[in-house]
């Protein structure tokens, strides 16, 4: 899909949206989809409501070739171990690495569910400490921790992972608890993106950045916004659902994006809170022809991203037309180098 300094993740369905009958032929169908398109990974979710992301992870892996699985490890699911444990089961089995989507948050309700009442930036330290403890498990060393949230003596993981097989870690980056988390663990920081122009406090965070985008892109932007629309109507129930999410949300990064208001659909802007805001998707689209959509991308890319989180992609034809806007975007990025240069 793109040159190899930048990554691509996809994302795999979610569980409760589609049914059971259906559900691991559709897991199994996108993940052949992005690795076709040449994604690096694809995000697995995990919440309360949705099935386990290992489970899920294996029929990514039994149905791909080298697609990696971006599992959500939610701390307060599983010790580090048992995460750890994971990890090194999947990499002896089927010499398959992972990613890791290191989790300090969460639906509010599903944390309270399980008795979790722990203060929005204290879960970042959290999962610091949980995060710190599976890597150095799977750095194949003993490892003897006494942390305020874990404590362990000579742990020892078996079987050992190959140092090509460890995992590379993503962490939220939309706060400034989740930047320093992403700094202390030398992680990606993983951002909900603002408007290009509006994310200029991320140049120069010290840390490696990426961002969660939904694209749509065709060759004119009235097809593109034609198709968009189609995808994503007005809901007003989840419209409702949005709102009340909000009331008991503490996430930084939804309430930061709930902020910036449902910006019109227009064919001078690429950028689009319409399915946020209808509580269709977590993530902001960018719609319009190759062209515009490229030109964002490329800005983004200009502050430093080079790993982007797409949205569940509907189609092998939707990820077609992303490429082509990655392809430009990748030009257009490598021009504002030379020229800044």
């Amino acid at each position: 899909m793109v040159s190899p300094e930048l990554r691509i993740f996809s994302t795999c369905p979610q569980s409760k949206a589609v049914s059971e009958r259906d559900y691991l032929a559709q897991v199994a169908d996108v993940a052949r989809w992005s690795e076709d398109a040449g994604c690096e990974g694809i995000l697995v979710y995990t919440d309360n409501g949705l099935v386990d992301p290992w489970l899920t992870s294996q029929v990514i892996i039994d149905s791909t070739e080298r697609l990696c699985p971006l599992v959500a490890v939610q701390p307060v699911y599983m010790h580090p171990y048992t995460a750890a444990k994971m990890v090194a089961t999947l990499a002896f089995m089927h010499g398959r690495r992972v990613w890791l989507n290191m989790l300090a948050g969460g639906f509010r309700n599903d944390l309270l569910a399980l008795n979790d009442e722990t203060p929005h930036d204290e879960r970042y330290d959290r999962t610091v400490e949980y995060t710190r403890i599976v890597t150095r498990l799977l750095s194949d060393e003993p490892v003897t921790a006494d942390g305020r949230y874990y404590k362990v003596t000579n742990l020892r993981m078996t079987p050992a992972v190959p140092p090509e097989l460890r995992p590379e870690i993503m962490i939220s980056g939309s706060s400034p608890a989740g930047l320093a988390a992403a700094g202390a663990l030398g992680a990606l920081a993983v951002a909900y993106p603002k408007p290009p122009g509006e994310e200029e406090s991320l140049r120069g965070a010290g840390v490696e950045i990426g961002f969660r985008i939904g694209i749509i892109a065709r060759d004119s932007a009235e097809d593109a916004w034609l198709v968009a629309k189609e995808r994503f109507p007005e809901d007003r129930r989840g419209q409702v659902a949005h709102k009340m999410a909000m009331q008991v949300s503490d996430s930084q990064w939804h309430r930061q994006l709930s902020q910036l208001g449902d910006r019109p659909a227009s064919q001078f802007s690429p950028y689009w809170l319409g399915p946020f805001h209808n509580y269709k998707t977590f993530c902001p689209y960018l719609v319009g022809d190759y062209s515009q959509v490229a030109r964002e991308l490329a800005r983004y890319m200009d502050l430093g991203a080079r790993s982007f989180v797409l949205d569940i992609p509907p189609s092998r034809e939707e990820l077609e037309h992303i490429e082509v806007v990655f392809a430009q975007a990748r030009q257009l990025s490598a021009i504002s180098e030379e020229v800044g240069s």
